[in-house]
């Protein structure tokens, strides 16, 4: 077979996901002559198995202030030139039937093969090549190409993109691949860490796992950040978007705070006390949460009985308690369990137009192996769709 020419490619695309294969589509249909290269035997492996295999394909309430990132202005550039109306024009265009589900994710009606079929066809009519089940053996740049051998061959391009994702989900494959290849190039990397991810409790909260499976409507917080959705108890931890959410911001060994009773006024015991005296404290809270929930968080307080044998004082000090209740994570589940990874490739390395490398000419970077992470809920997607899209314009 020979080695191609040098000429071979106007650019070569290392990760065929959400990113590689919007910038591939987007590249190749400038006319741009693209490589797009996978390990994977199959293109986009996360999004088949993302939103319960229905792909939270994005959210119609992306801004950059949903996003994490040591630069917290670098996101707004290509997100504001590929918005979620333009991914749902893309999606409406390929007969693709949707829904919104809540707090503005999109998922597709069918199922997620129909997002990687869409961009696999796209990619298809952009006369995009895709080398898939093809680890890269080496990478090597001179004379302002870089040469790239894959299965024994070697490829060239004056452009390189890293659109391999981060080390979240190691069983789909997932590797640290794009930082290291970052470092070679002389790029600095954003410590990474896992990122939408559940979090382990340790022995002093060994109380809570009897509830596993157990989910309520709850406010989380950690230091100023606040998230208003359903937590999950389950066998090792705290679970649920509430806790995902938090977890992206959480620093090991602080405390977050959970709001049990994020509707209830401040003396609501109180007007229950003179209301129904009779009642027991646990029915009333059972009006508010899961019956075995209230019943745990009750015996951790060491309160209980008829309102009317507690004191005015004592509940207001239930209700302080279990509207501001303290949980010491012990750690989270890692990458292992992380929706996706938080750090990589330094944004200061990076120009927010194009994505390219400011100290590499022809390296870009894009997608989850930047340092920029989004919310729970088709933002991480977005973020993919939208810096794709900004390398390809720019290829």
């Amino acid at each position: 077979m020979g080695n191609l020419p040098p000429s071979d490619h106007d650019a070569i695309i290392l990760g065929a996901g959400a990113a590689g294969m919007m910038c591939a589509m987007t590249a190749g249909a400038r006319g741009k002559r693209i490589l797009l290269v996978d390990h994977a035997d199959a293109p986009g492996k996360k999004i088949l198995i993302s939103g319960g295999g229905r792909c939270n394909f994005t959210n119609i309430h992306t801004t950059p202030d949903r996003y994490l990132s040591s630069n917290p202005h670098f996101a707004k550039s290509a997100l504001g030139r590929y918005t979620p109306q333009d991914f749902i024009a893309l999606v409406e265009r390929h007969g693709i039937a949707w829904h919104e589900k809540t707090l503005g994710q999109l998922f597709c009606d069918g199922s997620a093969r129909q997002i990687v079929d869409m961009l696999a066809s796209e990619c298809a009519a952009a006369g995009v090549t895709i080398a898939l089940g093809n680890p890269v053996a080496d990478i090597a740049h001179a004379d302002g190409r870089f040469r790239v051998q894959i299965s024994g061959r070697e490829h060239s391009a004056p452009a390189l993109v890293l659109a391999t994702g981060g080390p979240s989900i190691p069983k789909m494959g997932a590797t640290g691949f794009a930082y290291d290849v970052a470092r070679r190039f002389g790029l600095g990397i954003v410590q990474p860490r896992p990122a939408l991810v559940p979090f382990t409790l340790g022995a002093e909260d060994a109380l809570f796992t009897e509830l596993s499976g157990v989910s309520a409507p709850v406010e989380v917080r950690w230091n100023k950040v606040r998230f208003r959705e359903a937590a999950l108890f389950t066998h090792r931890g705290l679970s649920g978007p509430a806790m995902l959410q938090i977890s992206s911001y959480w620093q090991h060994r602080t405390p977050i705070s959970v709001n049990f009773l994020p509707d209830a006024p401040p003396n609501w015991l109180l007007a229950e006390k003179r209301a129904r005296p009779r009642t027991p404290l646990r029915r009333v809270l059972a009006e508010h949460l899961p019956d075995r929930l209230g019943q745990v968080l009750l015996e951790r307080i060491g309160t209980g009985g008829e309102l009317a044998t507690m004191s005015d004082k004592a509940l207001r000090a239930a209700h302080a308690r279990l509207s501001d209740w303290p949980f010491t994570p012990s750690g989270t589940e890692g990458y292992a369990k992380a929706e996706v990874t938080a750090g990589g490739i330094s944004t200061a390395a990076l120009s927010s137009q194009s994505m390219m490398a400011k100290a590499v000419p022809g390296l870009y970077a894009i997608g989850e192996a930047v340092d920029v992470t989004g919310w729970l809920g088709g933002y991480n997607f977005q973020w993919a769709w939208a810096s794709g899209h900004a390398a390809g314009m720019a290829l």
